[in-house]
């Protein structure tokens, strides 16, 4: 199979707020497309949607528009300077903050009708437990989990992880400590995880990089930018770029799940 012909889907979730999730995915999907790779990204962590601010760019359409059927996905969609395409949410908008069944289905069966060419779609995903961040999740193909070290943090990826892969039987899940004191560290962070995981749920985590602290990450996000555009030697976005090398490494998820997933005609085509 021609991996350029499914897109690689990742759903990026953390089991609380705070721990720097938006910021992963805007980063992450700034250094896939600085390495040529064609870039979606899709804020959905509806209702307090700020995907764009990070990016630096205005949305006059939303996610709000293609449900009520005013927009397709197709006419909101963002091309950013950074070179990622960006599919937004709305901020404060009440009646996207709590999506029923049918319209998280409605909105993954939006990206059946585009067309263009897309290598990579990330989905930043609302934090928490809900029944929409679950659903979405499942209609990825991969999953990362971002947490910190901090007990809050770990108690509620650990949560989040028990609900994916024990309720839901969802596999492919990736652990990304962010704000880690070093590499060692987020890895050493990533086995306590792993291994109480294994222990009590009887599953297997993988481990897909680990974001250090950095200030100029902060600084860029002052500056509505990427921190791979505004530092782009700092270890930041020498973090960023190791892990949209380590993305790019794995393996091509091709094959239809048997749930709703994104880009469904794509998957069926390939087989």
């Amino acid at each position: 199979m021609d991996k350029k012909s499914t897109p690689q889907v990742i759903g990026i979730a953390s089991g609380k707020g705070g721990v720097g999730k938006t910021t992963i995915t805007v980063n992450l999907a700034v250094a896939l497309a600085k390495q040529g790779q064609r870039v979606l990204l899709l804020d959905a962590d509806l209702g307090l949607a700020n995907a764009q601010l990070a990016l630096g760019c205005q949305a006059p359409f939303n996610l709000g528009h293609v449900l009520r059927g005013e927009k397709t996905l197709q006419d909101i969609i963002v091309r950013t300077d950074s070179g990622v395409g960006l599919v937004p949410g709305a901020s404060g908008v009440r009646e996207l903050a709590a999506l029923d069944d049918r319209q998280v289905a409605a909105i993954v069966h939006a990206f059946d009708d585009l067309t263009e060419p897309v290598d990579y779609l990330l989905v930043d995903v609302a934090a928490g437990l809900s029944p929409s961040v679950l659903q979405i999740m499942a209609a990825c193909q991969r999953r990362f989990v971002v947490l910190c070290d901090q007990p809050a943090s770990i108690a509620d990826a650990y949560g989040l992880i028990k609900v994916m892969s024990t309720e839901d039987s969802l596999d492919e899940i990736y652990v990304l400590p962010n704000m880690v004191q070093s590499q060692a560290h987020g890895q050493q962070l990533f086995h306590r995880l792993n291994e109480v995981s294994q222990r009590f749920l009887q599953v297997t985590l993988r481990y897909i990089g680990t974001i250090e602290s950095d200030e100029l990450i902060v600084d860029a996000q002052k500056k509505y930018q990427s921190v791979l555009e505004w530092a782009p030697g700092s270890s930041g976005s020498r973090d960023f770029r190791r892990l949209a090398q380590a993305v790019v490494d794995l393996p091509p998820i091709g094959q239809a799940s048997g749930r709703i997933q994104f880009f469904m005609n794509r998957l069926l085509h390939a087989l």
